[in-house]
């Protein structure tokens, strides 16, 4: 028996791993948290893949696999409010795609970079834009939970159709023109002026009514001392503190007394 021509084992073992890439090509494995989009010849095929094994036309197909768990991204947003100050704000946005658009996903968006530049940044602009113009600058800042709620609602009913699940946002900064700084401030130092021209003012108040009632008090005591001092009770008062000495003036005969009361008064005062 002849040996069988050297070429033949190279070319049986190439055989036999082109078969072996072959076969292996024919498959595609999702694992979870994922979800795979099937294109033959550059087509988007119906039917996202889900998590498991798939076989996939070997050579002419390719397999774009999305990642669907939980996604986070920060987007600035600016508008004007009501009363037309400017006013912006940054988002950290959590979302997620639905597994089952994917293919829809693929088909008009394309990766996910082009997902967040193309539709989740310009509709968190304009879903901020709904929730700003409803109220003033002021009510933007101290109502900040209804500004988010309404922002929140808008987003996510925009991206919904897209594919996009909204699980979760938060206001991350809320930030409002310099020049409405300046009237928050301005406003600020005349509040407290006023509250201490107030403050100013009723002590003024008080302090008057307690001169007023001192003044009354005065006079009523100054009256009553009028209608209880007479002449005989004045009279008396000076008798009971006499010493018994008559005060002396001079006279042209002398030392003579300097008031001059009969016995039967001084009898009636002892």
């Amino acid at each position: 028996m002849k040996n069988q021509p050297n070429w033949q084992l190279p070319t049986l073992l190439s055989i036999v791993a082109l078969l072996a890439i072959v076969v292996l090509n024919a498959f595609v494995i999702i694992n979870p948290g994922e979800a795979g989009v099937l294109s033959i010849l550059g087509k988007a095929r119906d039917g996202a893949l889900l998590e498991g094994i798939h076989f996939k036309p070997p050579l002419i197909s390719k397999v774009d696999v999305y990642d669907v768990t939980v996604q986070k991204f920060e987007v600035p947003a600016q508008s004007s409010t009501k009363d037309l100050q400017e006013l912006s704000a940054s988002f950290a946005i959590n979302f997620r795609l639905d597994p089952v658009q994917v293919v829809t996903i693929r088909r008009t968006q394309g990766t996910l970079q082009n997902i967040v530049a193309k539709i989740i940044a310009p509709q968190t602009q304009e879903s901020f834009k709904v929730a700003a113009a409803r109220r003033t600058v002021e009510e933007a800042i101290t109502q900040r939970d209804q500004l988010k709620q309404d922002f929140d609602e808008a987003l996510v009913t925009r991206l919904d159709k897209y594919g996009i699940i909204v699980l979760d946002t938060s206001v991350v900064d809320l930030n409002f023109s310099k020049e409405f700084a300046r009237a928050v401030e301005d406003k600020q130092i005349a509040e407290q002026r006023a509250r201490r021209a107030v403050y100013i003012a009723r002590e003024a108040k008080q302090e008057a009514e307690a001169t007023i009632n001192r003044a009354r008090g005065q006079a009523e005591a100054q009256r009553l001392l009028r209608e209880t001092l007479t002449p005989e009770l004045l009279q008396k008062q000076a008798i009971e503190k006499w010493d018994g000495k008559f005060p002396q003036v001079l006279g042209g005969e002398g030392a003579v007394p300097f008031i001059n009361l009969d016995q039967s008064q001084l009898k009636a005062a002892q």
